[in-house]
């Protein structure tokens, strides 16, 4: 089978399709014939180098790729699957390995993987495993109730997208920050009460708006020190990158999110996705073949949605 891999770490072109075994499903595992797998910025980290994720040894490689969308293709004895079920999954594979969605096929526990949202293609599925996972415990983490008020950073991204429609959800009150002039997306799309340009002082701005602050920030912008003046006296301070955690200060609780897979938020991200009430945003696809290329664009930024790796 096809895999998008690298053996080196520094540019894009560093990615390489390559001829690798066809992965076998244990006990309680399944294979998915791939259909679509979308790319994220931590897929550059990894290629990229000079982070938390380690070069390939000597004369191996790494796999790429967290998001699936396709259909079961063999189980284990213990999966309680059947071939031919369309499924989104997540791959988190710590250390990288080779087995990663972004390939023809990838084997996968049971406990990562939901059924696909009804009436959506594979590839706005695909947008879903990753950031929506990385969403929705973010919001879990906030710890707040209807009525409580936070700030979203990054709230025009793939993370903070779905953030801000999950805390809206769950009735509390958002505002989004983001880099764009108007938040047209945060705001007619995802639901946010306002919005404030982080191009401004984002503390100055989220205050001149609502003085007393808010109970909580949830910062997928990784801005760190430089917004938790946003919040209140014994607030919640969320960050989903280690290296954006602020110092403590006025016994604001700092918390870090740290993805895992979890079927259960997957199902209820995909039955909100099959009802319209998950906006899924996809950028540009790229063929599997074309990979190198894709990570290419990747890096480059500036988009709106998910670049999408097409395995059909």
């Amino acid at each position: 089978m096809l895999a998008a891999v690298y053996r080196t770490q520094g540019s894009p072109d560093v990615v390489e399709v390559v001829d690798i075994d066809k992965p076998e499903p244990g006990l309680a595992e399944i294979r998915i014939k791939v259909q679509a797998a979308a790319l994220n910025p931590s897929d550059a980290s990894a290629w990229r180098g000079g982070g938390l994720l380690p070069a390939p040894p000597e004369g191996s490689f790494h796999g790429l790729g967290w998001d699936i969308a396709g259909v079961v293709d063999a189980v284990g004895r213990g999966a309680n699957w059947q071939p031919g079920q369309r499924v989104i999954a997540f791959s988190h594979a710590v250390p990288p390995g080779l087995n990663r969605a972004q390939a023809e096929y990838v084997v996968v526990p049971t406990n990562v993987v939901a059924e696909a949202p009804e009436g959506v293609d594979s590839i706005h599925a695909s947008t879903i495993p990753l950031n929506g996972l990385t969403a929705a415990q973010s919001v879990e983490l906030l710890g707040l109730q209807p009525g409580q008020s936070v700030l979203v950073t990054g709230a025009e991204g793939a993370v903070g997208g779905y953030a801000v429609q999950l805390a809206k959800r769950r009735g509390l009150v958002v505002i989004a920050s983001d880099l764009s002039t108007d938040g047209t997306f945060a705001t007619e799309v995802a639901g946010a009460d306002a919005y404030v340009p982080a191009s401004e002082s984002p503390v100055d701005a989220l205050r001149a708006l609502r003085p007393e602050g808010v109970d909580a920030v949830l910062d997928t912008a990784t801005l760190g020190q430089a917004v938790i003046g946003a919040v209140v006296d014994g607030g919640t301070f969320v960050t989903t990158r280690m290296d954006a955690l602020p110092k403590t200060e006025r016994n604001i609780r700092v918390r870090l999110t740290q993805v895992a897979g979890d079927a259960s938020i997957l199902t209820t991200l995909s039955d909100l996705a099959a009802s319209g009430e998950l906006a899924l945003r996809v950028a540009e696809t790229y063929p599997l073949q074309e990979a190198a290329k894709a990570h290419a664009r990747l890096a480059k930024g500036g988009l709106s949605g998910r670049i999408v790796l097409t395995m059909d």
